[in-house]
């Protein structure tokens, strides 16, 4: 018991002194326990931070040559420490080991890898290696291509990223891992650019994607619905790398751990603290808001006639919880996280405050879809790393036979699976850090974590298995299926007498052939009618697809394809613009910040 209370004590004086300090102070912490490891564990990471602080560097210096001298490994994840090391030696590193330096990027041959952030980091890489040594010849280069060349041609993809970004959205959007993956090279690029549009772009994408995760973070937790994340962090919500940086950036949550990972190559690369009004939107959920997004599919290969298709998200924000999804189908392979509850902890590290249900889909058609490998060889290349995507009992991924709808805190879900479908079951999941249980008798599935009230119906037969590590999954084996999820916080419904009564109150009506079917009147006072197959309809109005904002809430507003975001918290409003690459900050009288549902 004394153990335990330390803990909580020593986590409790953690966070509050991550407030108090200011953005250098934790960015300076961060680089200190990085570099401050034993000589013979350096790696490139911590070589990076020693050069940073002009500390330690002999011992630094002699194991990058003992790196460098051995077998290089890592393709990008090679090249931007690299490119680190050599921008933050500032006369530290010797001739002999500048010119290793160099030799080694025509020895080893990166692959490119096969998605966004790979090339990102790819060509941030090349663009800052090839301006650092302009005069190298193709001789010097592993792929044959002079600097100027290989500059030019990571220019070129830096600036196309940006546009389509801007105008479509990223293609791993909201990614709880990847969010890091972008904000390092672009922090690169704004540090080390020495052509000053790439840098103005670079800082302004930096402010466009950390905007995107101040909306949909609760208390520095990145809430769903997400292109990609792992079987981990799908579960354990504090366990992402944006976790890493709502600590870095906004001074939210835990501390990040002795290596700091992406965060910490951000820190080095001077990455810029967030404007105040970002800091803003993080941190406010003093009243409850929707906010809307418009993304895109990762790269389409074969089935689909355009490269890539929309994404419409969702998003209600309390300080309680969070409720957020995706319009369902297979949008991204193999990682994707379409919809959940996630609720608000005090000490979330360890515990698993979230609860969702999936088809737990694993086919050929997903993996051709969204990669180039040939049949013969694509589930053992998938396997290889993603170890649990053909697995019946995974928690992780999309599927092409789920239908998403929400309103407000009210979200369903619809299943329409072919008989002959690989694991033709639905899988829910529930937590071990549940505080309140119940299966009610009317069908609904009462329960709370922290301070959400969730009420969960499944719409088809169920049995309960358990999940290692804790918790149990709802397991229906039944081809027409649904759940219909309600929220609330227990500000409203202080007990669960009064939460079941609330939803036992609420009309409910469905019907599982020859789709599924529902018509739920929400405890917001909303119809939410939603057939398989058919654009929902809330209060009778359907869903405006056409018109879906790239951005739309109290805090962010963007009109989709246009590369204009317009930032606004209280008496203030600050403007990307991206056509003339502008940052407009103006005061402006304090706007309301009631929330807003599609359809209205």
């Amino acid at each position: 018991m004394r153990r335990a209370a330390a803990a909580v004590l020593a986590l409790c004086l953690a966070a509050q002194s991550a407030l108090a300090q200011g953005y250098e102070e934790r960015r300076r912490r961060l680089i200190e326990k990085t570099a401050r490891v034993a000589d013979d564990r350096l790696g490139y990471g911590h070589i990076a931070a020693r050069l940073w602080l002009r500390e330690g560097v002999p011992a630094a210096e002699r194991r990058l040559r003992e790196l460098l001298e051995g077998d290089i490994s890592g393709d990008m994840f090679w090249m931007f420490p690299m490119t680190a090391i050599s921008y933050l030696d500032r006369g530290q590193l010797s001739d002999a080991t500048r010119a290793l330096i160099q030799r080694s990027w025509k020895r080893y041959y990166p692959f490119r890898g096969d998605t966004e952030n790979h090339w990102l980091l790819y060509y941030t890489s090349m663009y800052l290696m090839a301006q650092k040594w302009p005069e190298l010849g193709g001789e010097a280069w592993f792929n044959g291509k002079s600097s100027k060349e290989n500059m030019e041609e990571a220019r070129r993809w830096i600036e196309g990223w940006v546009r389509l970004t801007t105008t479509r959205g990223q293609g791993e959007y909201d990614c709880t891992h990847y969010i890091g993956v972008y904000l390092l090279p672009l922090s690169y690029l704004a540090a080390w650019a020495e052509d000053p549009r790439i840098r103005k772009q670079a800082s302004m994408m930096i402010e466009w994607v950390t905007a995107d995760f101040a909306a949909e973070s609760l208390d520095g937790i990145y809430v769903g619905a997400h292109a990609r994340t792992d079987d981990r962090q799908v579960v354990e919500k504090a366990a992402g790398v944006s976790s890493d940086f709502a600590w870095l950036l906004f001074g939210q949550g835990r501390e990040t751990p002795p290596y700091g990972g992406y965060a910490v190559f951000y820190a080095m690369a001077d990455g810029p603290e967030p404007p105040e009004i970002l800091r803003r939107i993080a941190t406010d959920r003093s009243r409850p808001y929707t906010h809307f997004e418009k993304k895109r599919t990762r790269n389409r290969w074969r089935f689909h006639d355009e490269l890539h298709g929309p994404v419409y998200k969702t998003t209600y924000m309390t300080k309680d919880y969070a409720v957020s999804s995706d319009q369902g189908g297979v949008l991204q392979p193999v990682q994707q996280h379409s919809w959940d509850v996630t609720w608000r902890l005090d000490h979330p590290e360890g515990r698993h405050n979230t609860l969702f249900s999936l088809h737990p889909y694993s086919g050929m058609t997903e993996l051709e879809a969204y990669f180039t490998f040939s049949p013969d060889f694509g589930t053992e290349a998938v396997y290889r790393s993603k170890v649990t995507y053909d697995s019946p009992d995974k928690l992780l991924g999309g599927s092409p036979y789920e239908r998403i709808a929400q309103s407000e805190d009210a979200v369903v879900a619809l299943y329409d699976i072919p008989a002959g479908t690989r694991f033709p079951h639905i899988n829910g999941f529930f937590s071990k850090d549940l505080e309140e249980f119940e299966e009610d008798s009317s069908g609904w599935i009462l329960c709370r974590g922290g301070r959400a009230w969730i009420a969960y119906r499944p719409l088809a037969p169920y049995v309960w298995k358990p999940i290692e590590g804790g918790g149990r999954r709802l397991f229906s084996p039944y081809l027409k299926n649904g759940t219909v999820v309600q929220a609330a916080s227990a500000d409203e419904f202080p007990t669960l007498e009064a939460f079941r009564k609330a939803i036992r109150a609420l009309k409910l009506e469905f019907r599982l052939e020859p789709k599924p079917r529902v018509t739920f009147r929400t405890l917001r006072g909303r119809t939410l009618e939603f057939a398989y197959g058919e654009t929902p309809r809330i209060d009778g109005r359907p869903l405006d697809y056409a018109g879906w904002p790239a951005f739309g809430g109290p805090f962010l507003n963007a009109k989709a394809g246009e590369p204009r975001l317009v930032m606004t918290h209280g008496g203030v409003r600050r403007i990307l613009d991206f056509r003339t690459l502008t940052v407009l900050e103006e005061k402006i009288p304090a706007p309301k910040q009631a929330g807003r549902t599609q359809g209205d």
